[in-house]
């Protein structure tokens, strides 16, 4: 389980370092002149390319540790990095925390460590054979319908469709086939999950920053893409806690959310 909390923590500072960046980067592609190509603007906002790359490690950490640790851990880790966005944003941003934020970053580690003493460590099992296969149908939908917000400036509906897209990872990840055979796992509905829904996730999400309140926005995505994932890897995957601690597994769940939710005002910050 050692390894697979480390893979969590190093995706949770990843993503909440590439939070920073790109808001950074959405920012100061505002500042390029009026009808500036895309060329210009890509320059201009060069910064949302590191954050991407932050992503890109932090999919690989949160993968890793999703081989022997159940969603609902990983997925609380992961929203973890509102806490990591936060303190960052102090330091680098020069941002001031409330009480009820410090409260909040300190509910988070609370939360985490409850949820880690309940966590039941294992591979996924008793996978639905169509589970994959409805995850690209999912996937299919959420285009037209996160284009539509796009067409719309919608920022809660993109921000919904990127929580799906997050969840849509998290779950790809966890049923991922590996024997050691690079191609098989490339062959595997689950890897076509995560590439379909990594696009739609990280697209929709920069959107959703750049359409409005980035705060509802990050709010809704922490909420899908933890609770979702959480509710059927619970139900059809095989994860499962320790005996006798799901009393302390909710609560944990609960306080990591809820002081998440407080934290999602610094886990955008005005750059």
């Amino acid at each position: 389980m050692i390894f697979g909390l480390l893979g969590a923590l190093v995706a949770a500072l990843a993503y909440g370092g590439a939070t920073i960046v790109q808001a950074i980067g959405v920012a100061r592609m505002r500042e390029a002149p009026d009808g500036a190509d895309l060329i210009t603007r890509a320059r201009f906002g060069w910064l949302y390319g590191v954050g991407l790359a932050l992503d890109g490690v932090a999919f690989l950490a949160s993968s890793g540790a999703l081989r022997t640790l159940p969603l609902f851990l990983v997925q609380s880790v992961i929203a973890g990095s509102v806490a990591v966005t936060a303190v960052l944003a102090v330091v680098v941003l020069h941002a001031k925390l409330t009480r009820r934020e410090i409260m909040a970053l300190v509910g988070v580690g609370v939360g985490l460590v409850m949820l880690a003493v309940c966590a039941k460590e294992g591979h996924a099992t008793g996978v639905p054979t169509w589970l994959a296969p409805a995850a690209l149908v999912v996937a299919a939908l959420l285009v037209p319908f996160g284009y539509t917000a796009y067409r719309a400036r919608n920022s809660a509906l993109l921000a919904v469709t990127a929580g799906l897209g997050f969840a849509g990872i998290a779950i790809g990840a966890r049923i991922l086939p590996w024997d050691g055979n690079v191609l098989h796992t490339i062959a595997s509905w689950p890897f076509w999950v995560l590439i379909a829904h990594g696009i739609i996730a990280l697209t929709a999400y920069g959107f959703a920053l750049d359409a409005g309140e980035a705060t509802s926005a990050a709010a809704i995505t922490f909420a899908i893409e933890t609770v979702v994932p959480a509710a059927i890897g619970l139900a059809l995957l095989g994860d499962a806690v320790r005996g006798g601690t799901w009393p302390l597994a909710i609560a944990g769940f609960v306080v990591t959310l809820g002081s998440c939710f407080v934290l999602a005002g610094q886990s955008e910050p005005d750059a």
